[in-house]
Formats: structure tokens, sequence, C-alpha cells
């Protein structure tokens, strides 16, 4: 006998033994009428003993259903053997791959977590080991940056100390040219100041110069520094992941699940790129911590020449000089006036400024009229949503008051920009009314004595107490 496919069905299929009198049936059956034994267990002229007895059919039986054979019946147990034997078999091997799939996966799944969590380590040591260079070289660049820093303070107050004798020497020969008559001499006094103006502002362009390449320089420094650290923030907050990864183990808590996680592919660097990326940070630091040590050498240079020329043209000045300055006194009075007009346009710009914020202020109100009717229009349907005239107004109109307000805050800007250089001006003329008022008494008084001893005053500043070389 051929063996079944697995899911076959058997060759004979059961139906119900018994069938359910129906009206119809009771019709096709004999109805008996004689209930006694012998008339159920013989024919007619046969013998009616027990013991001789045969089976009765209904002949209706078999227009009902068939009985089945032995064959059959023999055949459906082979099937039912045969199939129970086969689904057995199948059960076990079926079991047996189940239990070698779990090991396996267990064993790989166990594997690679523990593979994983030792990369998490290596990975965890070299963003240590990178971290610890970019803190060293962020130490060493704060560090720098506070000695530029100095350096450039110095020479700031060095090139701010360099004004007064600057003015004293230029207050000199304007006052020098209103000598009447024959003192009128282009002597050797007047050659030595005008030398002495040549030299600082030599000097001062020498510092202004020094000075340019230290904010630049500082600029540098803090945009490497800045880079420096935020490396060195993003790998703190990375090393803080990793470790804490590397710490998860499969009962630890705030674990879960995450679906379609490992589809997500947000990085954007490989180990490569990732080390490169902060080699050439580093390397970008020590470039800049160079050159800040070289224009720091190039600043104290600068400082020590500069001191040397100042000093060597003061000294051949005062041993040339031989008068004094008289007159300051119209030049402060005409910058009193100045003064006086500047802030006479100082009121009158700032009474404008206020009226154009008003002006400003007040197209807000009809700005916002005419956007509610529009906003409110579009509420209108089907056909009512018409581009009439209203609308084509109200476009105009909006459009008007933002022309209208644009023009104003043009005015509004032109205005305070004219303010905000009146007001620097003022500032200006005040600290020069300051500077005559100084010079006039100066002049009047101490302009000799004080030339004579003004490169001594510790007060000056560092550039004419430095070592001369």
């Amino acid at each position: 006998m051929s063996r079944m496919a697995y899911y076959d069905s058997p060759a004979i299929v059961r139906t119900r033994s018994a069938t359910p009198l129906t009206p119809e049936m009771s019709k096709i059956l004999p109805y008996v009428t004689d209930k006694t034994i012998s008339r159920h267990l013989g024919l007619a002229g046969k013998s009616m003993d027990l013991g001789h007895a045969r089976s009765y059919f209904n002949p209706a039986r078999n227009t009902i259903y068939s009985r089945y054979s032995t064959n059959d019946w023999s055949l459906s147990n082979q099937l039912n053997f045969s199939m129970s034997d086969k689904e057995r078999s199948f059960a076990e091997r079926l079991r047996a791959d189940a239990w070698r799939a779990v090991k396996e996966t267990d064993a790989r799944t166990r594997n690679r977590q523990n593979d994983v969590t030792k990369k998490l380590g290596e990975r965890v040591y070299d963003i240590a080991f990178w971290k610890s260079e970019l803190n060293n070289e962020i130490n060493s660049m704060a560090t720098e940056n506070d000695n530029l820093k100095e350096y450039k303070r110095t020479l700031e107050k060095a090139y701010n100390d360099t004004n007064n004798p600057l003015h004293i020497a230029e207050e000199c020969l304007m006052h020098r040219e209103k000598r009447q008559g024959i003192d009128l001499v282009h002597d050797d006094v007047e050659k030595s100041l005008m030398k002495e103006v040549d030299v600082i502002k030599k000097c001062q362009g020498k510092m202004k110069k020094c000075l340019e390449k230290a904010y630049v320089q500082l600029k540098m420094n803090r945009a490497s520094q800045h880079a420096l650290e935020i490396d060195a923030k993003d790998k703190h907050h990375a090393q803080t992941v990793d470790d804490r990864m590397q710490q998860l183990r499969n009962r630890s808590a705030g674990i879960g699940y995450h679906p379609g996680i490992e589809n997500v592919d947000n990085t954007i660097t490989i180990p490569e790129s990732w080390a490169r990326y902060t080699q050439e940070n580093v390397a970008r630091c020590q470039r800049e911590r160079a050159a800040s040590e070289r224009l720091r050498g190039e600043i104290d240079h600068c400082l020590r020449s500069c001191a040397n020329e100042m000093w060597n043209q003061f000294n051949g000045v005062n041993n040339a000089f031989n008068g004094r300055m008289r007159e300051t006194t119209d030049i402060r009075n005409k910058l009193q006036a100045h003064l006086q007009r500047t802030l006479q346009e100082i009121f009158d710009m700032e009474r404008n400024v206020q009226l154009l914020r008003k002006a400003i202020q007040d197209k807000e109100h009809p700005m916002k009229v005419a956007q509610t009717r529009l906003e409110e229009r579009t509420r209108r349907i089907n056909v009512e949503l018409c581009n009439d005239d209203v609308k084509r107004s109200l476009y105009r109109e909006v459009n008007e008051i933002r022309e209208s307000v644009r023009l104003l805050k043009d005015r509004l800007k032109t205005s305070e920009l004219s303010l905000a250089r009146l007001m620097k001006t003022k500032a200006t003329i005040d600290h020069d009314i300051a500077v005559k008022e100084n010079t006039l008494k100066i002049d009047s008084q101490y302009c000799m004595g004080m030339r004579k001893g003004f490169p001594m005053d510790p007060k000056i500043g560092p550039i004419f107490q430095m070592p001369t070389c």
C-alpha cells in the first residue's frame, strides 16, 4: 500500500450511521402491524424456531445508505496507523530541529552579545584616549589664550599711552604756527616736533597691526578651542552612552523593544573619518598655538623697538625745545560751540525718531482691518468666492500699507543711524574738549616741566618702563 502524502485525506470518509425518519421515508418503509417475535424472526412457511433465526434487513435500507466492506474497514485502519506513524516521526524530527535551533541561536546570540560588549569596551577606550588628548590641547590652548590676552592688553595700553605724547607734540606744532613776526621760523624745534609726530604715528601703526593680528589670532584660537570643546563634549557624551551600553545586560533595567530601530542609520562618519576629524582638530589647535607663540614674540619685539625709538626722539625734542604754547582757548570754544549745536541736533533727531515710530505704530490697526477683511472674505462659499473689486482694493490697501511701513522703517533706520553718529560725534567732541582743556592747562603752566618728567611717570604705562636693548 502506497504511503499517503502529508495532510492527504483518507480514501474512505465516514458518514452518519443513522438517518432521521422523515415523513417521506415513513411512506416508503412498510408498517408492521404484527408485533410478535415470530413475525420478525422468520419467513412464511419456514421454521419459527428461535435457534435458527436469521437477521432481518429492511429492504428500504439499501436505498438510504450502503454498508462498508471489510476491505474498506481494514484500509481505513491501515491509513490511520500510517498517518499516526508519519505524524509522530515528523513531530520527533521537528522537536529535534527546534532543540538544535534553540541551542544554536542561543549560542550565536550569546557570542554576538559578548563580541559587541567587547567592541563597546574597545570603543570606550578609544574615546577616552582621544578625549584625553582633546582635554590636554584645550588646557594648553587656554593657557596660550591667557598669555596672548595679557600681551594684547599690554600692547593696547602701550598703544593708548602713545596718544598723550602724540597730542602733546601736535599741540606744540599747532601753537608754534600761531607765532607772529620773526618767530615764525622753521627751526630745529619744529623739525624735531614733526619728526616726533612721525615716529609716534609710525609706532602706532606698528602697534595697530600687531593688535589686529592679535585680535584675529585670538579669534582663531577661540575657534580652534571651541571646536576642541565641542569634540570633547561629544566624546564625553558618547563615552557615557557607550560605557552605559557596555554595562547593559539581559537582566538590566530599562531595556525594551524598539521596533524598526535596526533599520535606522543616522551615522555620518566611519571610524577612519571619526579619528581623522579629531586628529585634524588637534593639529589645527597645535598650529594656532604655534602661531600665537610667534605673535607674542612679534609683539614683544614691537614694544621694545617702539620704546627705543620714542624714547630717543623724546629726548631729542626736549633738548631742542625752547618755547611753550600759549593759545588753545579758541579751539576749545569752537569745540564747545559744535557740541552745543550737536546736542540741539540730537534733541531734534530724537523727536524725529519718536515721530517715525508713532507713524509706524499708527499703521498697525489699518493693516489689521484690511487683513481681517481679507481673511473673513475667504470664508465665502462656492460661487461667492469672487475676485471682485473689493478683494483687489483690499490687496492694494495691504500692499500700500506695507510699502508705507517699509518707507517709514527706512526713514527710521536712517534717522537712528544718524542719531547714533551724532551721539558718537558728541562723545568724540567731549573727549577732544577734555584733551584741549588739559593741554591748555599743561601748556600754560607745566609744558616744559611735564615734558622733562613725563617719561618717568609710572601712570603713563609700560612702554617707557620696558628695558631697552
